[in-house]
Formats: structure tokens, C-alpha cells, sequence
């Protein structure tokens, strides 16, 4: 044991499971299904009807996150972060948008990067990737589910997205 550091311990990380509970409170969202894939470089959230526009010199994307049992339709527009290539499930390269956004697992908090890509044919509306986690303290166990609990809800809201907006749905 290196001098200086005895009687330290340094805190364990939280364990969460393979699906787990989250919420993106800049975009709305107070409770979505997400699986944990350290498999997936990048996150990435079911969107469609994407149209890209420009608000005060900025790319913005307008965008319908589809309801499912866990959470209603919703249209959101929010800047856009960066536009990429990604491989989807199957490997195949896709051009996609991508936005920075507010994840809330359990009792952590922190900014993503989250592309908007179509899930339709997934289990889960949303993939939190590796890159979304690391360093963020939480080990990953693969057999269990849901561990997190609820997402924790923010006494303050961010201001970084700098005004997403929730549309209507009419």
C-alpha cells in the first residue's frame, strides 16, 4: 500500500443493471426504458419525423420521440451537438444526427451524447453506450435489471441544452 493512503477507501461504484429506468428532463422525458450495451460506442434514442432547421444562426433538429406503454408521444426540438457516422446494429455505417442532452440514472446525473436513430424494431427505446458511462463510477451487471431505481428527480433544471423545446402533439 503506496504511503498516505492508508485508512482511505475509496468509494465503491454503484452496480446498475442491463435495462435500466432513465430520464433526459431537457427533453421531457421523466421515465424511458433504456438498455445498458457496453457493446455500443454510442448512445442513442428512437426518434423520427427528424427535420433539421436553422434558430439564431444554429442547426436545430425537430424531432418525434413515438409513445409506448413507459412514456407518452412526444415532439421535441433541440440543437444539434454533431452529425456523425455510426454504425447500426447490424454494422452498417448510418449518417446520424446527434444531440447533448441531461441523462438522470437513479441518482446520477450527467450530460450525454445521444444519437437519434430508428429503433422501431428494438426492445427499447433508448441504448446508453459505453461512452456514455465511463468514468461515471457504475459497473454494469449483466444479469440483473432495473437495479438504479427511479431516476432521481432534479431540484433544479439545467440551462446547457439552451432551450429545447417541447412541441405540441397534436
Amino acid at each position: 500500500m503506496r504511503e498516505g493512503k492508508v485508512g482511505r477507501s475509496r468509494r465503491e461504484p454503484d452496480v446498475i443493471g442491463w435495462r435500466e429506468i432513465v430520464a433526459l428532463p431537457e427533453l421531457g422525458v421523466t421515465g424511458m426504458r433504456a438498455k445498458i450495451d457496453t457493446g455500443a460506442r454510442t448512445s442513442a434514442i428512437h426518434a423520427d419525423q427528424q427535420e433539421v432547421f436553422e434558430r439564431e444562426t444554429r442547426r436545430w433538429v425537430r424531432f418525434r420521440v413515438p409513445g409506448s406503454r413507459y412514456h407518452r408521444d412526444m415532439r421535441i426540438e433541440a440543437p444539434i451537438f454533431d452529425e456523425r457516422l455510426i454504425k447500426n446494429t447490424s454494422g452498417i455505417p448510418e449518417q446520424r444526427l446527434v444531440i447533448e442532452t441531461l441523462l438522470v440514472l437513479g441518482r446520477h446525473r450527467w450530460h450525454v451524447e445521444v444519437s437519434l436513430a430508428n429503433r422501431e424494431n428494438m426492445g427499447l427505446d433508448m441504448i446508453l453506450g459505453r461512452t456514455a458511462i465511463r468514468n461515471r463510477r457504475v459497473l454494469v451487471n449483466p444479469g440483473k435489471s432495473f437495479l438504479a431505481g427511479k431516476p432521481v428527480e432534479l431540484k433544479q433544471p439545467s440551462d446547457r441544452l439552451r432551450s429545447a423545446v417541447l412541441v405540441p402533439v397534436e
